[in-house]
């Protein structure tokens, strides 16, 4: 018997979607939409090397797709529009919003001159407000694009990440902090993806206050983590801000790859066994917490691997090969992962699922 949380995912994505959505699909995949438990929205790319995002069930099965302009990276999406975001990959300049209620046509937006898109971002609480990590490359700083979701997504201001290479961010549980991971690497779209200050890396985690844009907590790292990059980050059980990185070090290092931190509170590295820190190849490439179960979910593409954490005890639950592992959202009993080979738990597509997965409904 399904459990009762499940039930009322599967019934609120299909009241949110509507009924002339679903039955727009083809029978095959409204059909597969009726069975879900969970809805999930990933970027991919297609055998013949053009990009999408598609909607898929908590079994993998696709259920629909739209075209991308080119690659994207994360994704973000609000409950309370419906609308979904994928983020063009660095140093890449577009978003693409998508209603996931069928009720609107897609609305590309494109950064604006002297900025690049990081490929992650988050909505605002009621969701009319757009949130984008952004490169001001030519002073070299970390800045957030704010969008007008009322307005067709206008850029209507910014203020800074407080940091270099900011990557991933989200909206603390207060509905008013942007917690932000600056990566503290210096790239140019000059040159690509190149990492142009690995010998003086300034990694940091910082909380700013959306309303004002005002720096309110800042954590750097010690000097002997300088080369951790903090990556990506999502928010506990208990509205504590958990956060993964990737090292740029040597590769026989075994620095401490996850942890967390709560307003006023100092950053709590995760210890690890050694043979999980070893199995995550100093990379983890995707974090997402299960609040409902108390889990944090880690995958790393260069270790293969899916590790499951006990967020209160730190102890890890489940450690798994998975080849290519890329993506990770919380679904309705523990995880849902996907890979780079086209699988998302264990069905597989004709496509190259990206690196993030976001939970609808």
């Amino acid at each position: 018997m399904r459990a009762a949380t499940d039930l009322i995912d599967r019934r609120s994505f299909l009241k949110m979607a509507g009924v002339a959505w679903v039955a727009s699909l083809a029978p095959d995949r409204a059909f597969a939409l009726t069975r879900a438990d969970a809805v999930f929205a990933s970027a991919f790319m297609a055998p013949d090397g053009s990009y999408g995002v598609a909607t898929l069930t908590e079994a993998g099965e696709i259920i629909d797709r739209a075209a991308l302009p080119a690659r994207a990276h994360g994704m973000a999406y609000s409950p309370v529009t419906r609308r979904a975001v994928a983020f063009a990959r660095r140093p890449g300049t577009y978003a693409m919003i998508l209603a996931t209620d069928g009720t609107a046509e897609p609305i590309v937006i494109a950064a604006v001159e002297g900025r690049h898109f990081y490929g992650h971002g988050c909505f605002s609480a009621d969701g009319r407000l757009l949130y984008a990590t952004e490169n001001d490359f030519a002073s070299n700083r970390g800045m957030v694009g704010v969008y007008d979701g009322s307005d067709r997504f206008t850029r209507i201001g910014e203020f800074p990440t407080y940091g270099i290479g900011p990557h991933d961010m989200t909206l603390a549980a207060d509905g008013r902090l942007l917690a932000i991971a600056n990566g503290g690497i210096e790239t140019h779209p000059d040159f690509g993806r190149t990492k142009l200050n690995l010998d003086h890396m300034e990694p940091s985690l910082t909380l700013v206050d959306t309303a004002t844009g005002a720096l309110v907590q800042k954590h750097g790292l010690p000097d002997d983590l300088s080369r951790l990059s903090t990556r990506h980050v999502d928010i506990g059980p208990k509205g504590e801000i958990w956060f993964a990185c990737q090292y740029e070090g040597a590769r026989n290092d075994l620095p401490p790859l996850v942890g967390s931190f709560s307003r006023g509170e100092d950053l709590k590295f995760l210890s690890l066994p050694e043979r999980t820190t070893e199995a995550l190849a100093n990379y983890v490439g995707a974090i997402a917490i299960n609040r409902h179960e108390g889990l944090v979910g880690l995958t790393s593409p260069k270790g293969n691997v899916a590790v499951t954490i006990d967020a209160r005890t730190g102890a890890v639950l489940r450690q798994e090969r998975v080849a290519d592992a890329a993506g990770v959202a919380a679904a309705g009993h523990g995880f849902a992962v996907s890979s780079y080979d086209g699988h998302f738990q264990d069905y597989q597509s004709r496509v190259a699922w990206d690196q993030h997965i976001v939970r609808l409904a």
